[in-house]
C-alpha cells in the first residue's frame, strides 16, 4: 500500500526480525571458569557477541517503498484533469504496496505461532492497528466533519488496512508454509475474491485476499533470489521496462478503472463482467511482479543517508495519512488550484516526501514507540526459564 556499506555485502537479517521494526539484540555470552588444573590455559575473558546488523539494503527498500506509498496518496487530490499525473499514479500505485508485501512476507517466514512470535505479532500489529484505527476515526469525525463516523474494529480506515492484512497474512503463515504449491493457491483466492462481491467490507477482506499473492511470495523468496534480482543485467532490463509501462499507462490513463489498482472491490461492485475478475487479478499480479523487480534491482546496497529511517517506517506509514486527510479536510487543494498543475505537482511530492522522511526518523519513533512497539510483558505469560 523503496548492500553494505562497503562493496563487501552484508548477509540479509534474519527471519526473526520484525518486518516492521526489527529489533537490534545482543547475546552475552559468558565463558565457563577455566579449570583449576589447567594452570597453563590463560583466563577468558567474557566477551560479547556482535549485535545483529540490520541489512542495508532492506532499509532502503522500506525507505523508498514508504515515500512512494506517500507521494502517490498525496496525488489523489491533484491529478483530476491531469493525464500525466494519473499516469504516474498508475504506474506507482501498480507496486508501490505490492513491494512493501513482499517484503513483509520474506521477513515472516519464521513465523510459527510461538509465544515470543505472538507478542511480537500482538505488540508490532494488533496495538498500532486499534490505537490508530481509533484515532483516524476521531480525526474524520471532529477534524473532517463527519459526524456519523463511528469507532469500529471492523471497517478500516484509509491504510490502517495494511495492519489488520498484516495480522491475517502472519497468523496464516504456518499454513501457507505447509503447502506443496502455495503462490497457485494464494492466487486462486485472489481470483475467486475479484468475483465474490458478498465479502463486504469488514476487515477489507477484499484487499486482503486479492493482495494475498505478493505476502505468500515474500514466504518463498530466499536470499539468494535478491541476490538475483540486484544483479546488472536485471538493472538494465528495467530500464525499458518502466518506460514501456509509463508509456502504457499514459494510453490506459483515460480507459482503466482506478478501483483495479485498490483491489478493494470486486468486478461486478466495477460494472464489469465476473471473467474480468480474474483475468485482471492476473495481469495485475504479472505487472506487479515486474515493477516490483525493477524497483529492488535500483534500491541502493550501500548504506546511505535514509538508511536509519527504515527502521521506523511504521511510524511514516500512520502519520503520512494525517497530514494528507488533513489538507483535504481543510479544502487545500480546493482554495489553490495551481496545485493541480505541473508546479503544484512538483510541490506536493516533495512536501510528502519531506513529511514521511521526518515521521521515520528516530526521535519520531521514540515518541510514537507506545503505540508501534510497546513494552507489554505485564500482558503476557512469562516463560517458565524466566519465572
Amino acid at each position: 500500500m523503496s548492500k553494505a556499506p562497503s562493496e563487501i555485502q552484508r548477509a540479509p537479517i534474519t527471519p526473526e526480525s520484525r518486518e516492521s521494526e526489527p529489533r537490534h539484540e545482543q547475546t552475552v555470552t559468558i565463558a565457563e571458569a577455566p579449570s583449576p588444573t589447567a594452570r597453563t590455559a590463560p583466563a577468558r575473558a567474557t566477551e560479547p557477541a556482535p549485535a545483529k546488523r540490520r541489512d542495508a539494503y532492506f532499509d532502503n527498500v522500506k525507505y523508498l517503498a514508504i515515500v512512494l506509498v506517500a507521494v502517490a496518496h498525496a496525488w489523489e487530490p491533484v491529478m483530476d484533469g491531469s493525464r500525466t499525473t494519473r499516469a504516474l499514479y498508475m504506474v506507482v500505485y501498480t507496486f508501490h504496496m505490492p513491494a512493501f508485501i513482499l517484503v513483509s512476507g520474506y521477513f515472516s517466514r519464521s513465523f510459527d505461532m510461538s509465544a515470543p512470535k505472538v507478542k511480537r505479532l500482538v505488540t508490532g500489529v494488533v496495538v498500532p492497528y486499534v490505537i490508530f484505527e481509533t484515532a483516524y476515526s476521531l480525526f474524520r469525525r471532529y477534524a473532517g466533519g463527519v459526524e456519523d463516523t463511528s469507532i469500529t474494529l471492523l471497517d478500516p480506515l484509509f491504510l490502517t488496512w495494511f495492519l489488520i492484512a498484516l495480522f491475517i497474512w502472519r497468523v496464516t503463515t504456518p499454513l501457507w508454509q505447509s503447502l506443496r504449491h502455495p503462490l497457485p493457491v494464494a492466487l486462486g483466492i485472489a481470483m475467486l475474491a475479484s468475483v465474490t462481491p458478498e465479502i463486504g467490507d469488514d476487515l477489507d477482506l477484499q484487499r486482503v485476499c486479492q493482495l494475498l499473492p505478493f505476502f505468500v511470495l515474500g514466504l518463498l523468496m530466499k536470499p539468494e533470489h535478491f541476490q538475483l534480482v540486484r544483479r546488472r543485467e536485471v538493472r538494465l532490463l528495467s530500464l525499458p521496462l518502466v518506460a514501456g509501462a509509463l508509456v502504457f499507462a499514459y494510453w490506459a490513463a483515460p480507459r482503466m478503472q482506478l478501483g483495479w489498482f485498490y483491489r478493494s472491490n470486486s468486478a461486478q461492485e466495477m460494472d464489469f463482467q465476473w471473467w474480468a475478475g480474474p483475468v485482471m487479478t492476473l495481469a495485475m499480479f504479472g505487472c506487479a511482479l515486474l515493477l516490483t523487480v525493477a524497483f529492488l534491482a535500483w534500491v541502493p546496497r550501500r548504506h546511505m543517508w535514509f538508511t536509519v529511517l527504515g527502521a521506523g517506517t511504521i511510524c511514516g506509514y500512520l502519520l503520512h495519512g494525517f497530514l494528507v486527510k488533513g489538507a483535504g479536510y481543510y479544502g487545500l487543494f480546493d482554495r489553490y488550484e495551481w496545485l493541480s498543475g505541473p508546479l503544484g505537482l512538483v510541490v506536493v511530492s516533495l512536501v510528502a516526501a519531506l513529511v514521511v522522511t521526518l515521521f521515520c526518523t528516530p526521535p519520531v519513533r521514540r515518541v510514537l514507540r507506545f503505540a508501534t512497539e510497546p513494552d507489554m510483558d505485564w500482558a503476557f505469560r512469562r516463560s517458565p526459564a524466566k519465572r
